[in-house]
């Protein structure tokens, strides 16, 4: 999975302003859910386009909602002329029974002219007699048609919409007959008629036409051939002359939206994952489709149901689809509301029952659809820690594949039951519960909130750096995932997350009544997921990073793989010889023969080496990792006299922890919950919730007194102050120097490994990780939970 987020950059056009992307609760109206909102620029409204709006992060287009969010009258496209229309506009290629057959089913065109000038595209000379009246602008006959509009290429389809080689109306050849006379010209409502019965004969070869089957050959709303392709759609229930025009036009313009929809949705998947430019603007474009689309189904459900056939799979398919949009969105840009967003069509999907149907259609691929909604569905309740919804979620998953197998005789049955035994190791990856009195569980989240990292005070000297980019990469053998997310992955990831602000409870605080500014809108770091990659992947997502990271901002990188030890003893002490974490070589190409055994002399290629990261110390960066192989990053070199700081996990863990290894590593609980991490190590695995908040005051007792040490500190290296002004690094550091002591503080680690946590440039023991008054804290921490026994009393003795 390569996921990523967005930055400052404004994208995307539309109509109206949208509401703000905070307002996550949904309204539905209607027969469905509620319209999809555009997500909203950080720094103002939706712009015309990607150069509007200055700085990092780019919005979607307005999707069509009227400002202040009330609904307005859907905006369709207006009917194009000849020449704009769909790309297939020509008439190459028809038999003459074909055409015959396709002009007796239709409706006898509005004529203006029979005659067109010869060597024009069609819609773009117009006959001399009408002065160009029948085509477009720009005849020249002998009416003398004005405009000048300038040919455009036609596409003709290669049995989809869009398809094909491209194709250009010529001039035909004049007659070498008597007089040199040109052959009779064709008017452009011939070349319609013969266009529209071309691709009727199309879709009955490609497509095989049948009884209730709905072509993808559908474009404008005036298109003669779309209305012979929508014949077929059409109700039975009368003569087809009977069908009124508006309904027929209803139809139409639905099936337009509907393909258009699905052009752009499928256009998704070939947008490059890295990067900010690139994917905005079209983003925009499918939201504004899909908005178009669900509201246009809302206000004529009752004709699409009576003319088209429309059922209530194919409504929540569409809501499963925006769904999907508001989730990859929040990839690209780290924004938890557009989670909110997608989980409101999710959940509408499920409370409507727009799949209950599914199951009495002899059609396995319904099925399908139905059973990967659910697994989009858990993801999403996972991320927004909505684990009472994702348990109901797991037990409806089980009955559906359970019925799915059942009914159908398929080959992806052991696939979806891995599906459900890696969602419940998901859920069950927490080594400690907390609980309610009546023994429900507690529902924690590890997002920063507005008091979670410690505060600045006044005399405290740090950087002004921010934390800009983050690459989260998982690349553990054997370790609890869910779709493409481990657990590492997904600790970290909440890590670098703020909890959602909403703004509604924030203007009904005390003394903001008076006030008219609005709180401010802070950013979560742009983050690409990355799991299992190649280094080729991984090395290009890094390059695109360094590229755009802005001035006085830090790159994260976050490396949770298996460590790759050193072939031989080398006679020097490089970048390169003291191996490194593992990268997949599942998709890369190794030139000559791999089978071979490769020298000891040579350096193993599928690694990430500290070397290899040498090009971007160029600019501030702050790299974690976690791995068996973590003390080959200690020896690193900054070269560039850049911010540099490298926090790296034990190499190996007590055999009491061990067992423990798939749930997730230890060092990056420590990182995303200390609590939970000092309970697990200090052999708890419950705890009541009273007791859980006050540990957790406790805690961030602790937390500001290790910001203090560190920033009065004389000996400290100048790296860790320069990072110490972001929020999310300042937290990061305060929790290492936490997990370190209680590690060196802790019986099991220092009987059995004496293996602890290191950090590049290493931090002053006794003023940090090994300081008395940390350590009286750590044991007053232990004492509170009743486990001081497990901790030793006098630790300096032993250095």
């Amino acid at each position: 999975m390569a996921g990523g987020a967005g930055r400052k950059g404004g994208s995307g056009a539309g109509r109206g302003a949208v509401p703000r992307p905070d307002r996550t609760n949904a309204r539905w109206a209607g027969g469905g859910a509620c319209a999809p909102r555009a997500p909203r620029g950080r720094h103002g409204g939706p712009g015309r386009g990607a150069d509007r709006q200055g700085g990092r992060h780019g919005w979607p287009r307005a999707l069509g909602l009227h400002p202040g969010g009330s609904r307005s009258v859907l905006r369709l496209p207006p009917p194009l002329p000849v020449s704009r229309r769909s790309p297939e506009r020509t008439g190459a290629g028809l038999a003459g029974a074909d055409r015959r057959e396709a002009a007796a089913a239709l409706p006898e065109p509005r004529r203006r002219c029979g005659r067109a000038r010869t060597g024009t595209v069609v819609g773009t000379g117009g006959c001399g007699r009408c002065g160009g009246r029948s085509g477009g602008a720009g005849g020249r006959g002998r009416g003398g048609g004005g405009g000048g509009r300038e040919r455009r290429r036609l596409r003709a389809p290669r049995g989809r919409p869009g398809g094909g080689a491209p194709l250009t109306a010529v001039s035909p050849p004049r007659s070498s007959g008597p007089g040199g006379r040109a052959p009779p010209r064709v008017g452009a409502q011939c070349l319609k008629l013969i266009w529209s019965a071309w691709t009727a004969t199309v879709e009955r070869r490609t497509y095989g036409l049948a009884a209730g089957f709905r072509s993808p050959l559908l474009w404008s709303t005036q298109d003669l051939g779309t209305e012979l392709a929508l014949k077929e759609t059409m109700s039975s229930g009368g003569a087809e002359d009977d069908i009124p025009q508006a309904e027929r036009k209803t139809v139409t313009d639905f099936c337009y939206l509907l393909d258009k929809s699905k052009q752009l949705f499928n256009g998704l998947r070939d947008l490059p994952q890295y990067g900010q430019k690139q994917w905005q603007s079209y983003f925009g474009r499918t939201f504004d489709v899909y908005t178009k689309l669900w509201k246009f189904q809302q206000q004529h459900r009752q004709v699409l149901d009576n003319r088209y056939g429309l059922k209530r799979w194919q409504i929540g398919e569409i809501a499963s689809k925006i769904g999907q949009l508001y989730y990859h969105y929040y990839l690209r840009t780290s924004e938890t509301s557009y989670l909110n967003e997608a989980f409101s069509f999710y959940s509408a999907i499920r409370q409507r029952s727009y799949y209950s149907q599914v199951n009495k259609e002899d059609r396995p691929e319904l099925v399908v659809k139905k059973l990967r909604y659910y697994a989009r569905f858990i993801v999403v309740c996972l991320l927004l820690n909505k684990m009472d919804v994702v348990k109901d979620l797991v037990k409806e998953l089980s009955d559906e594949i359970e019925d799915y197998t059942h009914r159908f005789n398929t080959e992806d049955q052991v696939e979806w039951n891995l599906v459900l035994q890696e969602v419940a190791a998901f859920i069950e990856a927490d080594p400690v519960m907390v609980l309610n009195d009546d023994n429900t569980i507690v529902i924690t989240s590890n997002r920063l909130s507005e008091t979670g990292a410690p505060l600045l005070e006044q005399g405290m000297i740090v950087g002004q750096l921010a934390l800009a980019d983050a690459l989260i990469i998982g690349n553990c053998n054997n370790q609890v995932k869910f779709s493409e997310l481990t657990i590492d992955m997904f600790r970290m990831l909440q890590a670098l997350e703020r909890e959602p602000m909403n703004l509604a409870s924030q203007m009904n605080k005390p003394g903001m009544q008076e006030s008219t500014e609005k709180p401010a809108r802070r950013e979560n770091p742009h983050k690409y997921l990355l799991y299992k990659p190649t280094f080729s992947q991984l090395y290009t997502f890094l390059a695109a990073s360094f590229k755009e990271l802005p001035a006085n901002s830090v790159l994260l990188i976050y490396l949770s793989a298996t460590g790759v030890f050193p072939s031989g003893r080398s006679d020097s002490e490089g970048p390169y010889d003291f191996g490194g974490v593992l990268t997949n070589s599942n998709r890369d190409i190794i030139n000559g023969d791999a089978l071979h055994k490769r020298n000891q002399a040579y350096k193993e290629m599928h690694c990430l080496h500290p070397g290899d990261l040498y090009p971007f110390t160029r600019k501030p960066l702050f790299i974690i990792v976690d791995s068996s192989n973590s003390v080959a990053y200690k020896n690193f070199t900054n070269l560039f006299g850049q911010p540099l700081v490298c926090l790296l996990s034990p190499t190996a863990y007590p055999k009491a922890l061990q067992d423990q290894s798939q749930r997730g590593s230890l060092f990056t609980l420590f990182l995303n919950n200390p609590l939970m991490a000092f309970l697990f190590v200090s052999g708890l695995s419950s705890m009541r919730r009273g007791l859980w908040e006050k540990c957790q005051d406790y805690l961030r007792k602790i937390n500001r007194d290790i910001a203090q040490l560190l920033t009065h500190s004389r000996s400290i290296d100048q790296s860790f102050l320069q990072f110490f002004g972001d929020e999310f690094l300042r937290l990061l550091l305060t929790r290492f120097i936490f997990c370190s002591a209680t590690m060196r503080m802790h019986k099991i680690f220092r009987q059995e490994t004496r293996n602890y946590p290191e950090s590049y440039p290493q931090l002053p023991r006794d003023e940090t990780v090994e300081n008395p008054h940390l350590q009286k804290h750590i044991l007053e921490l232990a004492s509170i939970l009743d486990v001081r026994n497990v901790f030793l009393e006098n630790t300096l003795d032993d250095y």
